[in-house]
C-alpha cells in the first residue's frame, strides 16, 4: 500500500479531487459569468473540500479566472476552432491544464496531461479526451519544450 502523501507533502489523490472541483467551478463560472470569488465561496460551501487540496483548488480557479484571456490566446494556436466553440467542459479542462503548464512548473507536464485526459474521459463528450490530448500534447511541447523533449527521448 502506498502512502497518500509524497515526501514533498503533496497528496496526489487530493490534488486530483481539487482539479475535478476546479473543473466544476470553472464550468459554472463560464456558464453563469458570476464573479470568481462568488464561485469559489459557493463551492467551498457546497462541496466536501476537506478531502481535496483546498489551496490548490483556489489557485486553479483564481489563476484561470485571472489569466483567462491570456490562456485562451495561448491555447488558440493549438485549436482547430475558436476557444468559445470548444465544448464548455473541454474548454474548462483546457484552461486548467494551460494554467498548470504555464504557471505551475512544479507540476510535471505528464501529470497535467494525464489529469486533463482523465477529466475529459469522465466528464467530456465521447471523443473529447482525444481532442484534449491532441491540443495539450502540442501545447506541452511548445510551452515546456525541455521537459517534454527529455520525456520523449526516454
Amino acid at each position: 500500500m502506498s502512502h497518500p502523501h509524497r515526501p514533498d507533502g503533496i497528496d496526489p489523490a487530493a490534488r486530483s479531487r481539487s482539479r475535478r472541483r476546479a473543473l466544476q467551478a470553472l464550468y459554472a463560472w463560464q456558464m453563469a459569468q458570476a464573479p470568481i470569488e462568488q464561485v469559489i465561496a459557493q463551492f467551498q460551501h457546497e462541496q466536501d473540500m476537506e478531502i481535496a487540496d483546498l489551496a490548490y483548488f483556489e489557485d486553479l480557479v483564481r489563476g484561470v479566472g485571472a489569466h483567462v484571456a491570456d490562456l485562451d490566446g495561448k491555447l488558440a494556436g493549438f485549436l482547430d476552432r475558436g476557444v468559445e466553440a470548444v465544448d464548455p467542459i473541454e474548454r474548462a479542462i483546457l484552461r486548467i491544464a494551460a494554467y498548470e503548464l504555464l504557471h505551475r512548473p512544479d507540476v510535471p507536464y505528464r501529470v497535467v496531461l494525464n489529469e486533463a485526459i482523465e477529466s475529459a474521459k469522465r466528464f467530456g463528450s465521447d471523443q473529447g479526451h482525444t481532442y484534449v490530448n491532441g491540443v495539450l500534447d502540442k501545447a506541452a511541447v511548445s510551452w515546456r519544450a525541455v521537459e517534454a523533449g527529455a520525456a520523449r527521448k526516454r
